[in-house]
């Protein structure tokens, strides 16, 4: 008798809303039947802070998970607001080429002013994306979210909040617990399945899984890609895969979380 695939969960964005992933946790309990879900493959594709009011938490459910589920295989995924989060707080890794986390400035910097990019504490040797997390916007609203800023271009005023620090404050940097500081150290950028069972209209497809958290870009060799992000190569200023949107791979049309074009499925066959 062929054994039954094994089940993967993959979690969007949860952008500090404890209460929808209590729920969420809760129906997938519901959905999915017991023995399948206590063995499952979950993947959470990124972004667990910012916008909402309890990064924290959200942190501290994620870091309860394998304790709680043993028998679960549980992969986080980096996003680029827990990306910027992390360089930040200084637990990036140093550029591979010996360049310094400076140079990532470079590239950007006509917007410095108008982002309001960090100055304080520690920001002589911090990613670009570190120092736009922990800035303060000059703009009060987005025009393209049509929704107010939360202090800096990547909404992080409600994680600082969350910490019980003012937002831009270099308090952050010691209000974060060492657990929370492990968890966002321990991020990888991209998760690789070599064996993924897919329902399809023609039955059950075996696929190899690639998951990133804003996806690969289009036109450009995949495994160079993957050796990138594997590698968590900080000498670039943004990363397309945590970040991009117009350039990345369309999600396949069968896929129930389409709209959120993170999953690449490569036949195997």
């Amino acid at each position: 008798m062929a054994q039954k695939p094994r089940t993967v969960i993959c979690v969007g964005d949860i952008h500090g809303y404890i209460s929808k992933l209590s729920n969420l946790w809760l129906n997938l309990q519901s959905a999915i039947d017991p023995s399948e879900f206590s063995s499952a493959l979950v993947i959470f594709l990124g972004d667990y802070c910012d916008r909402g009011p309890e990064t924290r938490k959200v942190i501290d459910f994620l870091i309860s998970l394998p304790e709680k589920h043993p028998d679960q295989t549980h992969v986080f995924l980096a996003g680029n607001h827990d990306f910027a989060f992390s360089g930040f707080l200084g637990l990036l890794p140093r550029p591979s080429d010996g360049s310094d986390l400076k140079d990532t400035w470079k590239e950007y910097e006509g917007s410095e002013e108008r982002e309001g990019w960090y100055r304080g504490e520690g920001f002589e040797d911090m990613h670009l994306q570190g120092r736009r997390w922990a800035g303060k916007i000059k703009a009060t609203f987005n025009s393209v979210k049509g929704m107010a800023y939360k202090g800096s271009i990547y909404d992080a005023g409600s994680t600082f909040e969350s910490y019980g620090v003012p937002h831009g404050s270099s308090d952050l940097m010691k209000a974060v617990p060492e657990s929370h500081k492990k968890f966002l150290t321990n991020m990888v950028w991209v998760h690789e399945e070599d064996d993924v069972c897919i329902d399809t209209e023609e039955g059950l497809k075996h696929c190899k899984l690639i998951a990133v958290h804003a996806g690969l870009e289009k036109g450009n060799n995949v495994e160079e890609q993957l050796k990138l992000l594997r590698a968590k190569d900080t000498s670039i200023s943004k990363i397309q895969h945590l970040s991009g949107r117009k350039n990345v791979w369309d999600i396949p049309q069968w896929a129930p979380w389409k709209t959120s074009h993170r999953w690449h499925e490569i036949d195997n066959r």
